[in-house]
């Protein structure tokens, strides 16, 4: 799912640059606009784009162009009426996150029958989907067929048919505060002064992704900003402590708890509020104590 959501994102770059360029997008405008992102992953997303009819393919004499399609326009020459172009907007409109059918009606002015009619036609047609939100478990929201929901729909790679996979990210807070504290007793083992040692017990969200991936543990991929979510926690839970790199990212080092109580602490004499008057001798001491004969008998 992770890759699903960072697909999305690409795809909407590609799209934004493609309406940029009326022209068309060259193979290299794709490259020098998308440098980060595997030639595979942008051939992917094309091709999806050409089945839907986002982008259309145009052979000129140097080389291959890819030209934006308005989706109005198809769903314009497929014949569909008013009402289904007024809907179709509508739902375009809202991107991603899709649209929830009372703020269509509300929009559109269409009663609930016309609606429902228009929303079944146009997803007949692959037009439009809908798609479940973890946010209500009735909910479901509109959007065009070809897109990915934002993860505030999905919920990400957290949650499986709306339930949030509560073990699966137990278990990934366990693997990377592993990963970290094996980086750091690594830091202590090559030696070097205190502040060697520190530095060298640092890891990227990067590095703790890589660790996580080989491992296997997951059935989803997920993003490198799914295993920040899952350090943060790391941090919260007092495992783990987070800095600002020169570079403005995030290093992420496995720290010690904090000091365990004393043994005292652990009795009824560690929390009584008299235990400054108690003595060997007089009404407050040890021998008549009900609280400590109690605890010494559990």
């Amino acid at each position: 799912m992770g890759d699903s959501i960072e697909n999305g994102a690409v795809e909407n770059q590609l799209l934004e640059l493609a309406k940029s360029k009326p022209e068309g997008v060259s193979n290299k405008d794709l490259k020098d606009h998308l440098p980060d992102v595997p030639l595979a992953d942008i051939t992917r997303i094309i091709n999806k784009c050409l089945r839907s009819g986002i982008l259309e393919l145009f052979q000129t004499k140097d080389s291959l162009l890819y030209k934006y399609k308005d989706p109005s326009q198809k769903v314009a020459s497929k014949g569909a009426d008013s009402e289904e172009k007024v809907v179709y907007k509508i739902i375009e409109e809202a991107g991603n996150k899709g649209i929830w059918i009372r703020d269509i009606r509300f929009k559109s002015n269409l009663n609930m029958t016309q609606l429902n009619k228009v929303l079944k036609s146009l997803e007949t047609k692959k037009f439009i989907k809908a798609v479940k939100s973890v946010s209500a478990s009735k909910k479901k929201v509109y959007m065009l067929y070809e897109l990915e929901p934002d993860s505030s729909v999905t919920g990400g790679a957290w949650y499986q048919d709306q339930d949030f996979e509560s073990e699966f990210v137990d278990v990934l807070n366990q693997q990377c505060h592993r990963y970290l504290v094996q980086k750091f007793e690594d830091a202590l083992t090559q030696g070097g002064g205190p502040l060697l040692i520190r530095n060298r017990s640092y890891a990227t969200a990067g590095d703790v992704h890589q660790f996580i991936s080989d491992l296997g543990i997951s059935k989803v991929s997920l993003s490198i900003t799914d295993i920040e979510s899952i350090l943060y926690t790391v941090v919260l839970d007092n495992n783990a402590e987070r800095i600002v790199a020169p570079n403005g990212s995030f290093v992420y080092k496995a720290v010690n708890r904090f000091l365990p109580p004393q043994g005292i602490v652990k009795t009824t004499c560690g929390v009584c509020l008299i235990a400054n008057r108690c003595a060997s001798t007089g009404l407050i001491n040890p021998k008549v104590c009900t609280y400590l004969t109690d605890w010494l008998n559990e």
